[in-house]
């Protein structure tokens, strides 16, 4: 594994969604800012309405340093980051302070604001700071409330117990600062095994390309983008950031992943040469080795004679270019070889010739169904070893590369 940029670490900051409840305790809120910041983690505040009575989008922005996000149909919020990337573009989502009507949406999946929306759409951990009187805290409702979240898997932390602003005393009292920093850092630690790529990033190319013929005819390989799809979101799943570069498919994107849509191999590459730096780039797309040398502007009809000439140019080499980039090549690069014979020899020649770190060979002969099937058998090929897999569902592909590419970056 070889390359010059290094552009993560799990050991970095992490990327926290706070979301900030209406209550007194709301102001402990921006002490929880100043602390995570110090630790070197970044945080991103959503303001609920009632949260706004007591602190306000100007204090929470200029701790974060970041725009604070307080309305569900904003058409601006919307267009720079819909609530759905939102709620998932973060780590951890953390509720503090927790009031018993967010818990009670959470638990009875309400999602009439943002705050309510951002916790049903996550696939984050949630972490909660519960803060309310006394007798809130242990009405019936309440405990049934907080039964069903844990059983959800939402973590709590607090409540204390104390005096009340209301004048009443006992459990409610939202925990300390320092106390919700450490149930953080504790969540985060613990996640860190099973988001073993967390703080690094990726970039995944994923199915075809198309070179245009002319308006309505154009040259392609087959591929369904299952495979790459699925790469996408097993390393998402791990913790990176990733970025799927997608030729025209019809599956949907994987949640958690940066979409960018592409048609032509100029296009991925372009994208691809965008989404740098990262650490890991894996190169799963089925891109057209030849365009035509001149896009027609109509469409070339057939005239009796021999057929129209069709003079070709070759495509740029994206597993090539990325290999050799001479200032932001990734840590870890990853080739795939669709081979029809000689799987193995094939694959080492690859291997050489574009210079990446791995490739990832399948025979995609037609009695294997692979192209638009959903099993895939692959053999790992790197520059000391050779690793043959059984046939798995190409999901599980992806799981075991996501796995040996996290081990990988484990011992460096």
């Amino acid at each position: 594994m070889t390359g010059e940029t290094k552009t993560g670490d799990a050991r970095m900051g992490a990327r926290i969604l706070l979301i900030v409840g209406g209550g007194i305790a709301a102001y402990k809120s921006l002490e929880l800012v100043r602390l995570l910041k110090k630790r070197g983690h970044r945080v991103r505040a959503v303001l609920t309405a009632a949260g706004a009575a007591f602190v306000t989008p100007l204090s929470l922005g200029s701790l974060t340093g970041d725009k604070v996000y307080q309305d569900l149909f904003s058409l601006t919020d919307e267009a720079e980051m819909g609530h759905i990337e939102l709620s998932r573009a973060a780590d951890l989502v953390v509720v503090a302070p927790a009031t018993a009507d967010l818990m009670a949406k959470a638990a009875n999946g309400l999602a009439n604001d943002l705050a309510s929306t951002l916790l049903l759409a996550t696939d984050k951990r949630v972490l909660m700071a519960p803060a309310m009187n006394v007798r809130m805290w242990r009405h019936a409702a309440t405990e049934r409330n907080l039964a069903t979240l844990k059983a959800d898997g939402v973590a709590f932390v607090g409540p204390g117990e104390g005096e009340m602003a209301c004048g009443e005393y006992g459990p409610g009292r939202m925990a300390e600062p320092a106390e919700i920093l450490a149930a953080i850092e504790a969540l985060l630690e613990v996640g860190a095994a099973a988001r073993p790529l967390a703080g690094f990033s990726a970039l995944v190319t994923s199915g075809p390309t198309h070179e245009p013929i002319d308006p309505v005819r154009y040259i392609a390989n087959r591929s369904s983008g299952k495979q790459g799809h699925a790469i996408a979101a097993a390393l998402a799943r791990a913790g990176a950031r990733v970025t799927l570069i997608s030729g025209p498919v019809a599956i949907e994107a994987p949640p958690g992943v940066t979409l960018v849509k592409v048609e032509t191999a100029r296009e991925m590459l372009a994208a691809a040469e965008r989404a740098l730096p990262a650490d890991i780039a894996v190169c799963a797309a089925a891109v057209a080795d030849w365009r035509a040398e001149r896009d027609a502007a109509q469409k070339i009809k057939k005239t009796g004679d021999a057929p129209a000439p069709l003079a070709l140019a070759e495509n740029p080499d994206i597993l090539a270019a990325l290999s050799r980039h001479p200032f932001r090549r990734p840590t870890l690069v990853v080739g795939f070889a669709a081979e029809t014979e000689q799987l193995v020899p094939h694959a080492r020649l690859k291997l050489a010739k574009k210079g990446c770190d791995w490739i990832v060979a399948n025979d995609v002969s037609p009695a294997g169904g692979v192209m638009g099937g959903d099993d895939n058998t692959v053999v790992l090929v790197t520059a000391t070893a050779e690793e043959a897999w059984p046939t798995l569902p190409k999901h599980q592909v992806a799981e075991r590369l996501a796995g040996r590419i996290a081990a990988e970056f484990a011992r460096t």
